[in-house]
């Protein structure tokens, strides 16, 4: 079954390549496109697509309040930011939003329509780069409880992919496991560290590592 996907971007042009890009690769298909935030939360919640990608700066209102209302509106939707900001305040702003990943426009369409099937697979793609900035963001030290050590070795290795910003599939390639093992191990990662994403995770898994590296 394909993967169905609707588009909110005001530049005519490169909604259009998107779409383009999108109807060529086998297994997806973007079937509305949207100029503006207020037209897609027209349209959206009417017929829900499996992903959003999401402009930022749209005419009118912001594509992170559009994420927003979407989450109220039609919250089995997954909605990836696709957008030239890598700025911590936008990434932040987005990901706090309901946004499940944050990739920028000069990602090649591969790496692309990577990041959608690793979210439509429940994961939250987004670079190192980017995960290290949503770190800086989160000022506050990680609470005590769920330490990175309770992790097993294999569980500590799939972590620090995930903090290189890997998708799930890249991560089974590398490890020579199964796409559902890697899910597992995820799953039980985020169990032992008390967390409910990949953004936590990263955020606790990077903040002890400083406070390990500190330390010494």
């Amino acid at each position: 079954m394909s993967v169905n996907l609707a588009i909110v971007e005001d530049t005519p042009g490169f909604r259009e390549s998107l779409v383009r890009m999108l109807n060529d690769a086998p297994g997806f298909q973007c079937s509305q496109t949207y100029g503006s935030a207020e037209e897609a939360l027209q349209g959206i919640p009417a017929a829900p697509p499996d992903v959003v990608l999401m402009d930022i700066n749209l005419p009118g209102m912001s594509g992170v309040e559009c994420v927003r209302r979407l989450h109220t509106l039609a919250p089995r939707v997954r909605v990836i930011m696709l957008t030239v900001y890598e700025n911590t305040e936008n990434i932040y702003a987005a990901l706090k939003a309901g946004a499940s990943g944050y990739i920028l426009k000069r990602t090649s369409p591969a790496k692309l329509l990577e990041a959608i099937q690793d979210v439509v697979d429940g994961g939250a793609p987004m670079s190192s780069a980017i995960a290290r900035k949503v770190v800086q963001s989160f000022q506050e030290t990680a609470p005590a409880s769920g330490s990175v050590e309770n992790l097993s070795s294999r569980e500590q290795e799939v972590l620090d992919m995930l903090a290189k910003g890997y998708l799930y599939k890249e991560i089974s390639d590398q490890l020579h496991l199964s796409l559902g093992t890697i899910k597992t191990y995820v799953r039980r990662i985020y169990e032992k560290l008390h967390v409910q994403s990949r953004t936590e995770a990263v955020i606790k898994y990077l903040g002890q590592e400083n406070q390990k590296h500190s330390n010494h």
